[in-house]
């Protein structure tokens, strides 16, 4: 699609998104003292886990709000060439986030 027919993040949707990239952030923080101060292995991968899973439910989320409003405006609009650009973006953001 293009540019300017993209659809946004809803505020309700970016509200809780920038709520977990915070929450996010200082587990990265915290990582970093860890490895500065030379904690147990195990104890750094744990946490290294943690944040993985915690972005992998924002990207969740994010992805939700993609197909909720962008690709369900885009298939409602009734214009063929946007249906077929969506379906053509669905597919790569399935296979890019399916790995």
């Amino acid at each position: 699609m293009a540019n300017g027919e993209r659809g946004v993040i809803l505020a309700a949707t970016r509200k809780e998104a920038s709520k977990r990239l915070n929450r996010i952030e200082g587990q990265i923080k915290g990582i970093k003292k860890m490895v500065e101060e030379g904690r147990y292995c195990v104890d750094v991968l744990g946490q290294i886990s943690a944040v993985h899973e915690a972005l992998r439910g924002v990207g969740k989320l994010i992805m939700r709000n993609y197909l909720e409003n962008c690709v369900t405006n885009a298939l409602r609009s009734g214009k063929e060439k946007k249906a077929k650009e969506t379906y053509t973006e669905l597919m790569d953001v399935i296979h890019k986030y399916a790995k």
